[in-house]
């Protein structure tokens, strides 16, 4: 049984404030695994009092030393990988391979890519005009983290701070604070000075909107839903802080017929069911051209058939639960309004799996002949939940995919570049996917509309961080 009743402020794991506690829960098994203590807004209030004394000096720490610091903090995340993807597993369900190869492994990645990025990045450069410009740490960054891709998402926030200069205060999720706590030790043990990073357990409406709205804050960057990204947005707005936000998404999935429409298919599936459908990007919405509509659906069949739902806590390419019995219930009610809708059901459907009825297992489910004003061709399901729409032709598979108030991503299956490069330019979403290459480590992500604004990753996630002054050269 984990119990976390400190938080790290100031270089040291400190007794905070709050008092309240809630259970940390295993969702595979739906039992408790630990008790977490939850701060408050005095909490919030010493965690940036340290970054900001901090920020003073560690913002005019040079390059040099900043790259050294995380090159020793790469080391020792690839040392404790092992750790993290332990704990995804335990709190949020992420099956154990999936865990360490591919949640984990996120801390890896965006470590290296973000240094290569700050390697290449100029501090100073002299414009056309003869002007200097230079690049700074904007100051104190508040961090609101989800649990769906709990230690990704950290890295993309709290490794930009380190990389530019800033400093930061860190709430994940109240639902992983495990993987949390495992990162804090990271990056401890890589030897920040004290205060560069805080971490403050609690609720959104509670440490969320202290630290939202905190006179001290410069920066807010946001991972979660649309509805609490405008919150936070709100809560910012009188301090006219700067706010990035990387929110939901319906994301289109273009089945062309001149695609390998057997790989395809069946990879479209097996990405809408990636990390039991938690992810923003997933794409969600398989639209098929008209002509192989029906063949399509027999592949996708057979595809959720083959999709294994099992013990995350074993090595294996199956799914696991959903989060918690929230979400389980929410999936559940979509399923219901999909067949009230009047859409086929393909695959799946209502109730759990048997033998795995204990956890917030559900049955990855397909609906077919959805049309985009369905509900659960609209909203996001947040879990194993595909619908197929058909479409016409180009033109009406542009329409359709870009009928949506998310952009965070989309996705093209063709066998001709000519039409990949031309659809993928129509498309109203931040990342293109073609033919099952996706965007790498160190390139921009983030999304149109209300998917969100600003982007992380690479040398343009080091820029939210950073702010741009200008200056006339020196003139006797």
């Amino acid at each position: 049984m984990h119990t976390i009743d400190k938080f790290y402020i100031d270089g040291t794991w400190d007794v905070p404030a709050g008092t309240d506690t809630m259970p940390i829960m295993n969702p595979a098994t739906n039992s408790q695994i630990g008790t977490l203590t939850l701060g408050n807004a005095r909490d919030v209030d010493r965690a940036v009092a340290s970054a900001s004394a901090a920020f003073d000096s560690f913002s005019r720490t040079p390059k040099a030393e900043r790259l050294v610091l995380l090159r020793r903090l790469l080391e020792v995340t690839k040392r404790r990988q092992g750790d993290l993807a332990k704990a995804i597993t335990a709190e949020m369900g992420a099956p154990a391979t999936m865990s360490h190869d591919v949640q984990a492994e996120c801390g890896v990645g965006h470590l290296v890519s973000f240094i290569q990025a700050l390697e290449t990045q100029e501090d100073e450069e002299t414009l056309a005009n003869g002007d200097i410009l230079t690049r700074e740490p904007i100051g104190v960054v508040g961090m609101i983290t989800p649990w769906n891709w709990p230690i990704n998402q950290i890295a993309l926030k709290v490794i930009p701070a380190l990389a530019t200069g800033a400093t930061c205060v860190l709430k994940p999720s109240e639902h992983t604070p495990l993987s949390a706590n495992i990162y804090a030790e990271i990056v401890h043990e890589a030897g920040y000075p004290a205060g560069v990073f805080n971490l403050v357990h609690g609720d959104g409406p509670t440490v969320g909107a202290a630290l939202s709205r905190h006179p001290d804050v410069a920066m807010m960057s946001f991972t979660g839903s649309t509805r609490a990204g405008v919150e936070v947005s709100r809560n910012a707005a009188e301090g006219v802080k700067r706010v990035t936000l990387e929110l939901g998404g319906k994301s289109p999935n273009l089945v062309f017929a001149d695609c390998d429409l057997e790989k395809r298919v069946a990879e479209g599936v097996r990405a809408c069911f990636d990390n039991t459908g938690q992810s923003c990007n997933a794409p969600t919405r398989m639209l098929v051209e008209r002509s192989c509509y029906n063949v399509a659906l027999e592949l996708a069949k057979a595809a959720a058939a083959a999709q294994k739902v099992g013990d995350p806590a074993l090595p294996g390419d199956h799914i696991g639960p959903v989060f918690d019995k929230i979400q389980y219930d929410r999936v559940q009610a979509l399923i219901e309004v999909g067949i009230a809708e009047g859409a086929t059901l393909l695959a799946g459907g209502l109730g759990k799996p048997n033998g795995l009825e204990q956890g917030w297992f559900v049955h990855p489910t397909i609906f077919a002949d959805v049309s985009n004003d369905m509900r659960i061709a609209r909203e996001e399901v947040f879990g194993p939940v595909l619908v197929i729409l058909p479409f016409e032709d180009e033109e009406d598979a542009i329409r359709i995919a870009n009928d949506t108030e998310y952009g965070l991503a989309a996705y093209v299956q063709t066998g001709d570049a000519d039409r990949a490069r031309r659809v993928g330019d129509r498309l109203r979403a931040g990342v293109i996917a073609v033919n099952g290459r996706g965007s790498d480590y160190g390139s921009p992500f983030g999304g149109y509309k209300k998917s969100g604004n600003g982007r992380e990753g690479g040398v343009f996630g080091l820029e939210d961080y950073q702010e741009i002054k200008v200056r006339a050269p020196f003139a006797a």
